[in-house]
């Protein structure tokens, strides 16, 4: 295999406890470059926990997981190098209140990377441009909309330039009118070829843009499916009940 065709993201036999819940059973779990793969599935079935363990916000007991060659084995330094290629968006948007916008997103470039700061706030003000909020830069968090805060933290984890972004939820604290300016930042990033592992449940949004997509259940993945063949013919009861709850509300 070439390292191009190499998965970026490799979970083999991922196992996870939270003492004596079982979180994770049995994990195998491929993601490409550029590939976009949705996880949905209900409440606890374990699809937040998955992501979070593909940068090591949440260790796992057994089983194996590589992000773009480096092994998540419990050493700081490959811990380190993962979160460097690794941007994460939350469901609560994690901004610090106290600094504005432009602050907020220079912070990592500047004390990760050591950028000079004047680099880090011309970086900043392009990711602002990107997600459509460059006139919010000198506001706080607090004087900012939901969905333009959610907008402020995909432009935070884009400026440590990653290779992976991660999305767990980026939609489901936010008011439903602004759902749309959210998800519309992350088909674009989509079509601009980034890889994206995404834990949602805008089923919309995964028809456009998913390239696989992941059915969670119990800790299990039951079904993996382009979204073409995922929503039309999904082979699994589970999902069949999955997603007639879901697309007919």
């Amino acid at each position: 295999m070439s390292a191009d065709t190499d998965p970026i993201i490799v979970m083999r036999d991922v196992h996870k406890w939270f003492g004596e819940f079982h979180v994770l059973r049995g994990i195998d779990l491929d993601v490409r470059r550029s590939e976009k793969v949705v996880i949905c599935g209900p409440s606890g079935s374990g699809k937040s926990t998955l992501i979070r363990c593909i940068n090591g916000l949440e260790d796992y007991q057994r089983g194996e997981i590589v992000v773009d060659g480096i092994p998540l084995d419990g050493d700081v330094k490959h811990l380190d190098a993962v979160r460097r290629e690794v941007g994460m968006v939350f469901q609560q948007f994690n901004l610090f209140p106290h600094l504005t916008v432009l602050e907020n997103l220079i912070l990592a470039p500047m004390y990760v990377k050591h950028m000079p700061r004047r680099e880090a706030e011309e970086l900043a003000m392009q990711l602002l441009e990107r997600v459509k909020i460059p006139e919010q830069a000198h506001k706080y968090p607090g004087q900012l909309s939901g969905g333009q805060q959610q907008r402020v933290a995909i432009a935070r984890a884009l400026c440590m330039r990653p290779k992976i972004m991660l999305f767990d939820e980026p939609t489901s604290a936010l008011d439903p009118e602004m759902v749309k300016e959210v998800l519309d930042v992350m088909i674009e990033l989509a079509e601009e070829g980034m890889t994206m592992v995404v834990v949602t449940h805008e089923m919309g949004f995964a028809r456009s843009v998913a390239d696989t997509m992941v059915f969670m259940d119990q800790g299990e993945i039951v079904e993996k499916a382009p979204p073409s063949e995922f929503f039309t013919n999904p082979r699994s009861e589970r999902t069949k009940l999955f997603l007639s709850q879901i697309l007919h509300h």
